[in-house]
């Protein structure tokens, strides 16, 4: 079981794309959904890591009710996402609100229901179709993976920036 931080920057349920800006600290909306979509998940990033598309690494924080633009969670990893966004790979790390009761008997990704992922896969096959970005769902990867790519994440933020 691994616990991380996660930094939240867009709430479940909205359809802004909010950015929070890593030297200031603040939080500016960068575009609204094109389509009647909406984030599935509350939708952050974990500090200190460097993602290979030059952002910190993307978590996506599975919860019960919506928090807010800024909000820390501890998140228990699940797994992941392998994904292509605009040409560049974009990882994402699935995990759960350690917080929440009702995530408690959530350990791998094969406890979340089989809908759930075809929600995700679908959400962000699909989010940027109509700005005209290609994203591609490569797949979904568990815990073990999750945690190396983590891991990477973490050693290029500290080979860039310490």
């Amino acid at each position: 079981m691994h616990i991380v931080e996660a930094r939240i920057e867009i709430p479940m349920g909205s359809q802004n794309k909010y950015e929070i800006d890593h030297e200031t600290g603040k939080i500016k909306l960068n575009r609204v959904l094109y389509s009647a979509a909406f984030y599935p998940v509350e939708y952050g990033f974990i500090e200190n890591t460097l993602s290979e598309d030059g952002d910190p690494l993307d978590i996506l924080v599975m919860t019960s009710s919506p928090t807010f633009p800024g909000c820390y969670i501890d998140a228990r990893i699940l797994g992941g996402i392998d994904m292509v966004d605009t040409g560049a790979k974009d990882t994402k790390i699935l995990a759960v609100n350690v917080g929440d009761p009702r995530y408690e008997h959530m350990r791998t990704l094969d406890d979340v229901p089989p809908h759930f992922i075809r929600e995700l896969e679908n959400f962000f096959s699909t989010y940027k179709e109509m700005q005209h970005k290609k994203t591609e769902v490569r797949g979904f990867f568990g815990e073990e993976e999750a945690v190396k790519q983590l891991e990477k994440a973490y050693a290029r933020y500290r080979e860039r920036y310490l």
